[in-house]
């Protein structure tokens, strides 16, 4: 038996490399120092505790094996952690044991590397920048990011975490929807928002994908701990489209110990998805987990009164005047994405001011059929009233008008009963198009409908009738 720390240490090496593919040798092995021999137990020299936490997960039965190959069946390893660049030697930390102490408590992950000597991946090689730039898009805050029903959760939980990140039970937040609802904005939000109120913190915002390619690139160049640490200096750390570290096992590994280290020193997570944690497949159950440690709030499909002012706000901001008409066809033509909306008005503002047009409901419509199939006009109260009325032999005075003739008063109830249906206005507005009357008639007008198209096919079939000349209709 050698007892030579450094011929024992060697021997290890040789027949871990046998054991694991060669860029996970260089990357994890290579950098490992032999320190001392004492008996059977050898200490060896690791870069830092995320490089000793890393080891333990996932070489732990390697290291094991090759140790007491060399040492006999009670040989033991134990570990130095490198905290200071000057100190050739610190405490070493037996395997599954955490110091405690006051000095380490500060900063369970400090390598004694100062910031400007970790290099930042979002820096073009050979320019040094010493500052960290948040990567956010200045136009991404809440003054813009218009709330509704749909938000109001994930908006309010944005300004809580931005008015004290890592201070709240909100971390992680996590923030999902379908695509083009608002996430990315919303979390930029917050972090633009901490950005001016702290200064003095640290705020990056990245996509998993330039997270993945840039976690390959540091393995490929050896520089993985550059690449740790300069994570575990985020205050507020934000990850966009989380779902795509689906099944890329090594950088959700690398993601679980930053996630880690960040969380355990009060530093905020902000991430986004395109579905809540529970329904993400190929990502690890661990890291599943720690997503549902803080708030999951979802980002739904804006109603039509979110979109109305999403629509005013844009076009305000912009210093377009647009009438109240075209807002309404936008707003009833473009449903689903937030995203699409804005393109839509981006187009209406440039076509109008390339051609010297004004903003009407012609221009729009030449607008919008570059982003859907098909246009419908919005239904509205007055033209149900005309169609009921033609349909009925009436004039439309006659539905307004206060005359109780039963006739009139079906037709009236009718109208009411489809515009309740076929339009986005409230019943105190389809009230007050039937000359001034409250809600409570228009609830009592619904039930009579539906009441009698219980009881008579003949009126039914009128419903039908009419419902379908109407969406015909509003079709172009």
């Amino acid at each position: 038996m050698n007892n030579d720390h450094i011929s024992v240490w060697q021997k290890c090496l040789k027949t871990i490399k046998k054991n694991i593919h060669a860029q996970g040798f260089k990357t994890w092995f290579e950098p490992i120092k032999p320190v001392a021999l004492n008996g059977n137990v050898l200490t060896i020299q690791v870069p830092n505790k995320f490089f000793y936490e890393w080891l333990e997960e996932n070489y732990v039965a390697l290291l094991r094996m090759t140790i007491r190959q060399e040492l006999g069946d009670k040989a033991r390893l134990d570990y130095q952690i490198l905290v200071s660049k000057k100190a050739n030697h610190a405490p070493p930390v037996a395997p599954g044991i955490v110091n405690n102490g006051q000095k380490n408590k500060k900063k369970m992950f400090d390598t004694g590397i100062a910031a400007d000597q970790i290099k930042n991946p979002f820096v073009i090689p050979g320019i040094k920048r010493l500052r960290i730039d948040s990567q956010l898009n200045p136009s991404y805050v809440f003054d813009n990011f218009i709330e509704g029903d749909c938000n109001r959760l994930a908006r309010s939980a944005g300004m809580a975490v931005a008015k004290k990140p890592g201070g709240t039970a909100f971390n992680p937040l996590f923030i999902f929807g379908k695509v083009g609802l608002g996430k990315t904005h919303l979390a930029q939000a917050i972090g633009n928002d901490v950005k001016m109120k702290s200064p003095n913190k640290t705020i990056l915002y990245v996509s998993s994908e330039k997270f993945t390619n840039q976690l390959i690139e540091s393995l490929r160049n050896n520089e993985i701990n550059d690449f740790v640490n300069f994570y575990q200096l985020i205050d507020v750390l934000i990850i966009d489209d989380i779902q795509f570290l689906s099944n890329k096992q090594k950088t959700q590994d690398i993601f679980f110990h930053i996630f880690n280290q960040l969380h355990q020193n009060g530093k905020q997570l902000i991430l986004t998805s395109d579905r809540p944690p529970k329904d993400l497949e190929g990502v690890e159950e661990r890291l599943i987990s720690r997503f549902k440690w803080g708030l999951s709030a979802d980002l739904q499909a804006p109603d039509f009164e979110t979109r109305m002012a999403i629509v005013e706000s844009k076009m305000s901001r912009e210093g377009v005047v647009m009438s109240n008409e075209v807002t309404e066809f936008i707003s009833y033509n473009i449903k689903n994405n937030i995203r699409e909306l804005e393109g839509v008005l981006i187009s209406l503002i440039a076509q109008s001011s390339l051609n010297k047009r004004d903003i009407d409901i012609g221009l729009a419509k030449e607008v919008i059929k570059n982003f859907v199939a098909e246009i419908s006009k919005e239904v509205t109260v007055e033209f149900i009233q005309e169609m009921v009325a033609e349909h009925y032999e009436l004039k439309v005075e006659n539905l307004k008008g206060k005359t109780r003739k039963r006739s009139i008063v079906i037709a009236r109830q009718l109208c009411m009963y489809l515009a309740k249906n076929m339009t986005n206005k409230s019943l105190k507005v389809i009230g007050d198009n039937f000359g001034g009357r409250d809600h409570s008639t228009v609830i009592y007008s619904c039930k009579a409908v539906s009441d009698l198209l219980d009881t008579d096919m003949v009126f039914k079939d009128t419903v039908q009738i009419l419902e379908k000349k109407i969406k015909m209709s509003m079709h172009n």
